[in-house]
């Protein structure tokens, strides 16, 4: 099954839920007028489709091999990886001063949602070098700035982040890679790192490794962390490759799915040390690396988007040509299966929640951008506090989502899903690491609960609910889509009761973590009814203008179908939170 971007909903979700292109003509968006959208959308579209596509079936079948230190993939994927980086790809949101096109995040969350719905495993090394970019503009000195950002902004060069150990999967501060000081300014590692996504490959010319590492005199735990840039081959002083750094890849991981993304085993300071530079203060490495991981983890929550995206498209496609039985009203006649109901409530079912799981992640990607960009310095803080609350429910919400409809797109296809033949069930098997790396679901939640929500002087949580329930009063009425702002309205409701009873349990950190991954859930599921219905609202003007696009109609699809068949779960997931109820240990 091929893959075709839904550019024009993405569009409307840009313009309707995430407010780009009102943000554009008030002049702060970096020149994302519509036409420029449309245009990059358009073209990113059939890169994705014409070029990425048909690289993931051989992707998934062939993988990524290793042979005497050296990493290969598929045929194909080096010379879709230089297309893709010479045409500017890799920049979209990156700064214009290091060779980006300083465009809005919000846009390049849109072309990251296709290069993932298109191949997933070729898109897993992008997302982290744009992250290493973030991070090297905000913490490196000017010097390792001009050495590496051009080439790491072009996609000439790409990044990984070295934080996994084997004895330090979450638990950062048990890690034990060691830097010791050269007396040059340098510095020599020497350690493991596991899961390294893209540490070795053969797509680009050199690799950029940000390493977490232990200085000589360091403090115990997650306080004693330094953050190097431990490049594969040493630049030269005209910017070339040049000697072969003393880092490695050890081994490949052999995975339940994205088989073409090498995840790598690291070994550094085999012989005498792989040189680093510093980036940032002497522990405070873990700082500078949530930098890159809080991209990271908006692009995880996007792979959720795009990896339901692509498994309602197959679906959708299957249930039209597959015939089986006989629908009501039909006769003897056999029918394709799109005809029975519950095949089409299972299809609905993909689509309104790979649509509001897009909203939620485009809600977050405007945020950041307001965080940035926005010319009100309150209102720039305001943007990072929301950012900051968005972040873990569109990593988390959005990849359970990914799971969810990938799971239903294999139960569309029967019996044809569970084989490898439709590729069904390569959507389910990719779909399923984003939930656990990039910080864990549950680690999202309690992230949410400790550090967002509870928040010291924060109103953030508050507030955002506040603008749902007036979202839904506004949308009311006698209104079409009164029905679906009522529901949205009681989702929000018990999202605030279920608020007020994490805020007089904040002493009770056993049910705060034994309630905090069914609170983000509760969380998700009304951010993606009120996105829904925000984008509802907007449809409905539109069509009463005239405008009759399919899309609008979508719109108001989704939102009527989300809200009366999973934003009716609110008030059981707020049920479950204020039970507070902490299984006991020794039931195990």
């Amino acid at each position: 099954m091929t893959y075709t971007a839904p550019v024009e909903t993405m569009a409307f979700a840009l313009s309707a839920i995430a407010d780009l292109e009102s943000d554009a003509r008030e002049g702060w968006a970096a020149d994302a007028s519509a036409d420029v959208v449309d245009g990059i959308l358009a073209e990113a579209g059939r890169f994705a489709a014409g070029r990425l596509a048909p690289l993931n079936r051989d992707g998934d079948r062939l993988g990524a091999t290793l042979a005497d230190g050296v990493v290969t993939q598929p045929p194909g994927w080096r010379e879709a990886y230089q297309d893709w980086a010479q045409g500017g790809w890799n920049g979209i949101d990156l700064p214009a001063d290091w060779g980006g096109m300083g465009l809005p995040t919000r846009l390049a969350a849109a072309g990251m949602e296709m290069w993932t719905s298109a191949c997933m495993s070729f898109a897993l090394g992008p997302v982290l070098t744009q992250g290493a970019v973030d991070t090297l503009v905000l913490h490196a000195t000017p010097e390792l700035q001009a050495r590496y950002l051009p080439k790491l902004v072009s996609g000439e060069w790409t990044a990984t982040m070295n934080l996994t150990e084997p004895q330090a999967g979450s638990d950062l501060g048990a890690l034990r890679t060691r830097a010791v000081p050269a007396g040059d300014g340098t510095y020599r590692l020497f350690g493991q790192k596991i899961f390294i996504t893209y540490g070795e490959h053969s797509l680009a010319d050199n690799i950029v490794h940000l390493v977490l590492a232990r200085l000589p005199d360091a403090p115990p735990g997650s306080r004693g962390i330094s953050l190097f840039l431990v490049p594969k081959f040493i630049p030269n002083s005209d910017g070339s490759p040049g000697t072969r750094n003393d880092v490695v890849c050890a081994g490949l991981e052999h995975k339940l799915g994205i088989h073409a993304s090498p995840t790598c085993m690291m070994a550094f300071g085999n012989a005498e040390g792989a040189v680093g530079w510093l980036v940032g203060e002497e522990n405070r490495g873990l700082a500078c690396m949530f930098t890159m991981m809080n991209k990271a983890r908006l692009y995880t929550g996007l792979q959720g988007v795009a990896i339901a995206e692509r498994a309602t498209q197959q679906a959708l496609g299957y249930a039209r040509e597959r015939r089986q039985g006989r629908a009501p009203g039909s006769g003897d006649a056999t029918v394709p299966i799109i005809a029975h109901p519950d095949v089409r409530r299972n299809l609905a079912t993909m689509r309104a929640l790979t649509s509001a799981a897009r909203a939620v992640a485009y809600a977050a990607a405007s945020a950041i951008d307001r965080a940035h960009a926005h010319p009100d310095p309150a209102e720039r803080a305001r943007a990072s506090d929301l950012a900051g609350l968005l972040t873990p429910i569109t990593k988390a919400w959005c990849t359970d989502i990914g799971v969810e409809v990938t799971s239903i797109g294999v139960q569309v296809h029967g019996g044809m899903g569970y084989v490898e033949e439709t590729g069904a069930a390569q959507h389910f098997r990719d779909a399923r690491i984003p939930p656990i790396y990039e910080g864990t679901n549950g680690i999202q939640a309690i992230d949410l609960v400790t550090r967002k929500v509870l928040k010291p002087g924060s109103t953030v949580a508050r507030d955002t609910v506040a603008g749902w329930q007036a979202l839904a009063r506004e949308a009311g009425g006698a209104g079409a889509l009164a029905p679906t702002a009522a529901l949205v309205a009681e989702a929000c409701a018990a999202l605030c009761e279920a608020t007020g009873w994490i805020e007089t349990h904040a002493n009770n950190t056993a049910a705060l973590l034994a309630s905090a991954t069914p609170y983000l859930r509760l969380w998700g599921t009304t951010a993606g009814a009120a996105g829904l219905l925000k984008g509802a609202r907007a449809a409905e003007a539109l069509r009463k203008a005239g405008d009759d696009r399919p899309v609008l109609s979508q719109a108001i699809d989704d939102a009527r179908f989300f809200a009366a068949n999973m934003a009716v779960l609110a008030p059981s997931l707020r049920r479950i939170v204020c039970t507070g109820y902490v299984p006991d240990q020794s039931a195990f």
